[in-house]
């Protein structure tokens, strides 16, 4: 397998850099030839921590990759990272509780690579989730080989699993290089209390929580502290999984959507999460190919300002 970290070195630079300004400082450069399409370049975004640059929207995995060993599913799994990359994609996030889904992305990797097709942009993520702290690290080595990668990009502790225990590991394997960045996660709305007072003490890498259309307590504290602090953000649930796009199924998108390059109420869902200034990526998952390409779109594009964005939350909250 080829090394899939070549390319960090070429994607990264200050975001604080002379002549880029307040935008560069939020993040908000637009670098050319990270993808193709009529609407432009996906955006990026500063990981806070080195200034190294990300993809706005990643891939999530829980459900849609947990496949087990059906190869036709497999295969189709491998047709959808494929779109991802080729549309500019860079973060997969998974963990060692989605089931096969770590063992299957290892094998789309794979596949892809003995295609020809290259995933040099991959940003690996992935989480330890034991309440041992003996079996974390035999859990992330195990996580290097289902991934066929010889380290990780980022790591996190899931759910604040024995969070304590396990930022101690993550802090020596990132000494030992065996993660870039270290992080946590929550998800659901749960101990958000607990998850800022973490943020607020410990020198984190990466946060990953929930924050969507209807969903919005981590304005409250969450992104905010985030920012403050120089943290990443990784949104997980954008689309409460499919319960608001299938709320919102049927209903008219505003006549003004096309302002913001929306087309889809998944697009105006998306881009309302990826367009806070805060929020580093997010990581909808999805088994299809057209699902995959309509996400990465979101990524293109005008985005919404805060007066757009209270109009997005005011016309969702009327329907």
């Amino acid at each position: 397998m080829n090394n899939v970290f070549s390319n960090h070195g070429r994607r990264r630079f200050l975001a604080t850099a002379s002549g880029f300004g307040a935008a560069a400082a939020l993040g908000l450069v637009l670098p050319p030839g990270r993808a193709h399409g009529a609407s432009g370049p996906i955006q990026m975004r500063a990981i806070p921590a080195t200034g190294e640059q990300i993809p706005v929207v990643g891939m999530g995995t829980w459900i849609t990759f947990n496949v087990g060993e059906d190869v036709a599913a497999r295969t189709a799994r491998a047709e959808v990272m494929k779109t991802f990359f080729e549309m500019g994609g860079g973060m997969v996030d998974s963990s060692p509780m989605y089931g096969s889904a770590q063992d299957v992305i290892g094998w789309c990797l794979e596949h892809l690579q003995s295609r020809g097709i290259s995933t040099e942009g991959l940003f690996s993520a992935t989480k330890v989730w034991t309440p041992a702290l003996a079996d974390g690290p035999s859990q992330m080595a195990d996580a290097r080989r289902l991934w066929r990668v010889p380290r990780f990009d980022l790591m996190q502790v899931h759910n604040l699993v024995d969070w304590e225990a396990h930022l101690q590991t993550l802090q020596a394997d990132k000494a030992a290089g065996r993660i870039r960045y270290t992080g946590i996660t929550t998800s659901h709305g749960r101990r958000h209390e607990e998850f800022a007072a973490i943020m607020a003490r410990h020198p984190l890498d990466f946060v990953q929580f929930t924050y969507n259309v209807l969903d919005r307590e981590a304005e409250n504290r969450l992104l905010p502290l985030a920012a403050e602090r120089g943290i990443a953000v990784i949104v997980n649930r954008p689309f409460r999984r499919k319960s608001l796009i299938n709320q919102f199924a049927g209903k008219s998108l505003p006549d003004w959507a096309g302002e913001i390059g929306v087309t889809s109420w998944p697009q105006f869902l998306l881009k309302f999460v990826v367009s806070h200034p805060a929020v580093t990526c997010a990581i909808p998952a999805t088994s299809q190919v057209a699902h995959m390409a309509e996400n990465m779109n979101v990524g293109r594009g005008p985005m919404p300002d805060s007066a757009m964005r209270a109009r997005m939350v005011r016309y969702v909250e009327e329907l």
